[in-house]
């Protein structure tokens, strides 16, 4: 097993793991650390990460105009039904519009209004228009900034193509801890006295019991290109693996979003918050599932029923609006699920356009005129004519809900740090993106506001990882304790850890343990994981989308339990070690039914309806929000607990927030200058980080060693 080193790992080359690797080299080089190594893994080439789908834009305020930060922050809570977090909606709205400029001055060409002002629009759900966006490709050239931003890093080694397997995490350590006080026992029995004449007064100790934090080691991945497991130590590790919508049979999810590093956090005993909360997002393409971003109704698109009707004002959206005049919150611009609702009463009323792909309903564009989409909507334009043989400047686009984002994730800190089923800190491990559920979108995510999430949140995890990094002692060669020789690394002995640390032997043979089961699974087994797959997509679209039953959970959950015991003799037929497809697809099958089955079950028992979980059986909504947490024990059984959603986040160490919010000048200049941040209604406001000093009898000022220098 090959064996590399860094000093933090980043597992995702999306807009998330990006944000967060350029965050630590350069925290890592104002600290002295030039030299730190930030390991960016990969399961695919980064430009092909599923930022790069992402169409409508990201959300921040525009200064100078209207809107204001409380009002986005207002917006966000009342999207998010309950569950959402003040801390958390705080925290990326008061730095969205400085991480927006921060794009710009890195090449984002974000489209500009007649005056100059960056050019927003109107999403749904959102008061006033906030959304910046490039023309209707905004994730792709996003993801083009921040991919060749990172190319000018050589600090950043790029591992493109790995399939990161398991987390390598130390085991939670329960250690007595002795407490004294100098007091006298009730009851002396006769002894000595001291030359003063009377007994010495004796400690009371009471043993008291504490668990030591978990920390994280590193991962363990799989070298597709060379065949070869490879196991990666660091001190701190950025999860930034996306979601898990493409679980659902109808989604418009690229086929790498398959829940990897949620199911990877479950497997190692760490919760999973709201998995039950799964977006689906109105204006599909039927059949494939391709999204028609809520833009196209934010430039003034319009939905109609198979008679030409405006038919949302008939399901809780009204009073109608002019036709190419949006106006916020209402009819097309409603929240995402309201309108993905009102289109299933609208196909059960028999409103809808029956195709082979089930019911569907217009999108109307065609009296924008050809000028306006060809320039605000180019790819949807496209999208229409290559994959729904129309033209939308003549002819109306059929659009029906599909499976688009889940709001569940990994429990974090607003900052991306990971939390435990205690809510303590896990050392030196962070996530960020769609695997993280800080808190931002509670039940139901409003648009535009993801992309903007990735890049606040990814770079507060990435600074934070960065500083885990600096203060934890490592113990392997080739960081803070590398000999001056060099001779230790492992990754020069792949037969063995040579004189390495017991520490770092132990970690190797936890990883080739983990390695070992998940290659075992080829050339082995006979259940069809083609079968499986297409039962895990229909059973979720059927019983598990926009409105929920009992009757219909529990037919889900019996056949994700029937498919779960199939999946144990999974067929793998091809034992090639090199781009193995067969296998990274029944590993990727394997995580899809393991956070399918924690969703069932925490839909199960969420007895109510509240933002994206809707039950046709308990349409009211509790006094008392509560989030879901799910856990997975070691034998498989998965347990649901539901604490208060009002109960505050435990204080995670290390101190988060890594630079107060900066305020962005007025349009059209959109330079950031920083200020003091004004505190938070609820939660105060988190420490600063101060820089991390080193000098050079602390640290070495040679580079991390690692088995290969990738460009």
């Amino acid at each position: 097993m090959r064996v590399d080193h860094a000093d933090v790992v980043v597992v995702g080359g999306g807009a998330a793991g990006l944000s967060a690797a350029l965050a630590a080299v350069e925290s890592f080089a104002a600290a002295g650390r030039e030299d730190a190594v930030v390991a960016l893994v990969s399961k695919v080439y980064p430009m092909r990460s599923h930022t790069v789908a992402a169409e409508g834009g990201a959300a921040g305020v525009v200064p100078g105009g209207v809107d204001t930060a409380e009002q986005h922050v207002a917006d966000t809570l009342a999207g998010g039904a309950g569950l959402g977090h003040d801390d958390a909606v705080r925290f990326v709205v008061d730095r969205a519009p400085a991480e927006l400029a921060r794009m710009e001055r890195l090449g984002m060409p974000w489209s500009r209004a007649d005056d100059g002002a960056p050019a927003v629009r109107r999403f749904g759900g959102m008061t006033n228009p906030r959304t910046w966006f490039a023309a209707d490709k905004t994730g792709f050239h996003l993801l083009h900034t921040l991919f060749q931003t990172s190319l000018r890093e050589e600090t950043i080694r790029r591992y493109d193509e790995h399939i990161v397997l398991d987390l390598l995490l130390t085991d939670p350590v329960v250690e007595p801890v002795e407490t004294t006080t100098a007091t006298t026992p009730p009851v002396v029995e006769p002894v000595e006295t001291t030359p003063h004449g009377g007994p010495a007064p004796l400690p009371v100790v009471e043993p008291v019991e504490t668990t030591r934090p978990r920390q994280v080691r590193g991962v363990v991945a799989y070298d597709q290109q060379r065949g070869e497991p490879v196991t990666l130590i660091a001190p701190a590790v950025v999860l930034a693996t996306g979601g898990y919508a493409r679980a659902w049979g109808t989604s418009t999810n690229a086929g790498i979003v398959t829940g990897d590093g949620l199911s990877m956090a479950l497997r190692a005993g760490l919760p999973l918050r709201d998995l039950e909360m799964v977006q689906v997002h109105p204006t599909c393409l039927p059949g494939s599932g391709i999204l028609i971003t809520e833009a196209a109704r934010g430039e003034g698109g319009v939905l109609l029923d198979a008679d030409g009707a405006r038919y949302l004002a008939d399901y809780g959206l009204g009073p109608e609006t002019p036709v190419g005049a949006p106006v916020a919150r209402r009819m097309e611009l409603g929240p995402r699920d309201k309108l993905s609702q009102a289109f299933w009463h609208a196909d059960r009323a028999g409103r809808t356009i029956p195709t082979r792909d089930g019911g569907v309903v217009h999108l109307d564009l065609r009296h924008l005129g050809k000028a306006v989409i060809d320039e605000r909507l180019p790819l949807v334009a496209g999208l229409a004519r290559r994959f729904a043989g129309v033209d939308p400047v003549t002819t109306p686009i059929p659009v029906r809900p599909a499976a688009h984002y889940t709001m569940g994730g990994i429990v974090t800190t607003p900052q991306g740090q990971v939390l435990d089923a205690a809510g303590a800190a896990v050392t030196g491990l962070f996530a960020a993106g769609e695997c993280a559920s800080t808190g931002l979108h509670g039940a139901n995510r409003l648009g535009s506001n993801s992309l903007v999430e990735t890049l606040v949140v990814g770079r507060a995890a990435g600074t934070l990882a960065a500083v885990s990094g600096a203060r934890t002692p490592s113990p392997t060669p080739g960081l803070s304790d590398a000999p001056e020789d060099g001779d230790l690394r492992a990754s020069d002995n792949p037969g063995g850890v040579g004189r390495a640390s017991r520490e770092q032997a132990r970690i190797v043979e936890q990883a080739r343990a983990l390695a070992e089961r998940w290659l075992g699974m080829r050339g082995r087994g006979t259940e069809s994981p083609a079968a499986i797959r297409r039962e895990l997509g229909a059973v979720l679209d059927a019983e598990v989308g926009i409105f929920r039953d009992a009757d219909g959970l529990a037919r889900a959950a019996a056949v994700l339990d029937d498919l779960a015991e199939r999946y144990r003799d999974v067929r793998v037929a091809d034992t090639a070690a090199v781009f193995n497809t067969d296998w990274t697809q029944a590993l990727e099958l394997g995580a899809m039914l393991d956070i399918a089955r924690g969703a069932v079950a925490a839909a199960i028992g969420r007895t109510e309806s509240r933002g994206a979980h809707q039950r046709l059986d308990h349409p009211q909504t509790d006094d008392v929000a509560r989030h879901s947490l799910v856990t997975l024990d070691a034998n498989g059984a998965i347990t649901v607990t539901w604490p208060p959603a009002a109960e505050p986040a435990p204080a995670a160490e290390p101190p988060s927030v890594v630079e107060p919010p900066p305020v962005v000048e007025p349009p059209p200049v959109v330079e950031p200058v920083e200020t003091t941040p004004r505190p938070p209604a609820v939660a105060a406001a988190a420490p600063v980080v101060e820089p991390v000093e080193t000098t050079p009898a602390a640290r070495p000022a040679r580079p991390a060693r690692t088995s290969e220098a990738r460009p």
